[in-house]
């Protein structure tokens, strides 16, 4: 579902499952459909401009080239549709509990021998694939419960995950090539409120406990929300005014939360292990 590095000691996910969801995200559920469709057709458009060098261009994910990068996205889309579809079936899968989140992506894009126009056409089905299921859920659909890397959550849970992994994985093709992808704010906060949960979530996931919180208060695009951690990690609108605040341009956050830039702020001791999931899952 997301990779950052093709070498590393393995690690499997240690997904979740049952019926409390470990990442609660206020809001409206449905509200991440929009800029989840957008960003793909975003991608498919770049995906389709690029040229046979730009293909075989290094990305940012160790090891991987674009081509690499549009493989996996392809692949992960059928796997959202296919959580989505059964979460909204009442039967939520369990296909990620001995996932490595590393060496098995690492491993379909080694054998994929698709050629360009094939990875072009493989993403630009599953995206409408799965466009079209997005669209298709009612209000009740979207709090079902779904598989996504940590376990289970709502429908809108993994819409968000699907979001946050193209966009990061848009950006690691397009900065390399000296492109800056469109920044839509509806899709930075919805990635950032994500990937802020996310980390903490696959912290509580692997076992780890204990009662903690943060404030993130970002620019450009502007949010501020509150995570708070105990059995499950819940994201609220607006700020608590206590304790750490995590602050910075929107997008230079999602990135460093996303193990693609240093973070600039020194993380308090005592949260270290909040802000450690996602690299401990990646081997990072």
């Amino acid at each position: 579902m997301h990779s950052a590095s093709c070498e590393h000691d393995r690690v499997l996910l240690t997904p979740r499952y049952g019926p409390t969801p470990i990442i609660v995200l206020d809001g409206d559920p449905a509200a991440v459909a929009e800029p989840a469709i957008r960003q793909r057709r975003r991608f498919l458009t770049m995906i389709e401009q690029l040229t046979d060098d730009e293909w075989l261009h290094p990305s940012r994910c160790d090891g991987w080239s674009a081509r690499d990068v549009a493989v996996h996205l392809a692949s992960t889309n059928a796997f959202w549709e296919l959580s989505i579809r059964s979460g909204v079936d009442g039967v939520p899968t369990e296909m990620l509990a001995a996932f490595d989140p590393v060496a098995t992506p690492a491993g379909m894009v080694e054998a994929s021998t698709l050629t360009t126009d094939e990875i072009v056409e493989s993403f630009s089905a599953s995206s409408k694939s799965l466009a079209d299921l997005l669209l298709e859920l009612d209000a009740a659909d979207w709090t079902a419960q779904a598989e996504a890397p940590p376990g289970h959550v709502s429908v809108s849970a993994v819409a968000h995950h699907a979001l946050w992994d193209s966009w990061i994985h848009e950006r690691d093709i397009a900065l390399p090539l000296g492109r800056e992808p469109d920044v839509e704010p509806d899709e930075v906060i919805a990635s950032l409120r994500y990937v802020a949960a996310l980390t903490p979530a696959l912290s509580l996931a692997s076992g780890a406990s204990g009662a903690a919180g943060f404030d993130v208060v970002a620019s450009g695009p502007d949010a501020e929300f509150h995570a708070a951690i105990s059995d499950d990690v819940v994201v609220t609108t607006g700020t608590s005014g206590s304790g750490f605040e995590l602050a910075g341009h929107a997008v230079d956050l999602v990135e460093a939360l996303s193990f693609r830039r240093p973070l600039e702020q020194t993380i308090p001791r005592e949260l270290e292990w909040v802000f450690g999931g996602l690299g401990a899952a990646f081997d990072r």
